[in-house]
């Protein structure tokens, strides 16, 4: 499937191919890279509207995982992998990032380093059963607070990403609405 999408640009055959990150690629990317610059991206935001059991939760208590929705900007990081090791970092995001279909990877344009390269993104799908949109921080609290699935709980998902994104420079005040939210309560997020 990316394969195809990497074959549709000519342009990302040619070249090292860029990764935009903006959850926990930011602090978590799990694949060798060259380098990571800040990034932004227009025309998608970032937003907690993924319900999550494979990573973050279980059928029975799914979790809440960030997603990029349409509409807005989001700052994030763009990471360079060697083409060298695009192979592997391709099969390697595939399996992380497209194991239940409410991902699908687009080439889109991204502004680094005063450039505009493009990169790979995962943009959720608006029509698949994990979307979810329309909750009250507090809910989106409670729901992160009780996830917890094989990589771990929710509630450290979240605040890991909010720590990567407050050392970038992004303040969103939402997210700090939420970040505080899930302080207040401690380790909850152990229980499952």
């Amino acid at each position: 499937m990316i394969e195809r999408l990497i074959h549709k640009h000519p342009e990302l055959r040619k070249q090292d191919l860029w990764i935009f990150g903006y959850a926990s690629l930011l602090w978590n990317p799990g694949f060798r890279h060259r380098e990571v610059l800040p990034a932004r991206i227009y025309g998608y935001h970032r937003a907690l509207c993924v319900r999550s059991w494979i990573h973050r939760g279980t059928r029975q208590r799914p979790g809440l995982v960030f997603g990029l929705d349409a509409g807005g900007s989001c700052i994030g990081r763009g990471f360079r992998v060697d083409r060298a090791h695009r192979k592997k970092v391709l099969d390697y995001l595939m399996k992380r990032e497209l194991a239940t279909g409410v991902y699908k990877p687009q080439v889109i344009n991204v502004h680094m380093g005063g450039y505009k390269r493009i990169a790979l993104a995962f943009v959720v799908r608006r029509n698949h059963h994990q979307y979810v949109r329309g909750l009250s921080v507090e809910h989106e609290a409670e729901i992160v607070r009780a996830g917890r699935g094989p990589s771990g709980a929710n509630r450290d998902y979240v605040l890991n990403t909010v720590k990567e994104l407050e050392r970038l420079g992004v303040r969103d005040r939402r997210l700090s609405r939420l970040k505080t939210l899930l302080e207040s309560t401690g380790g909850v997020g152990d229980r499952a």
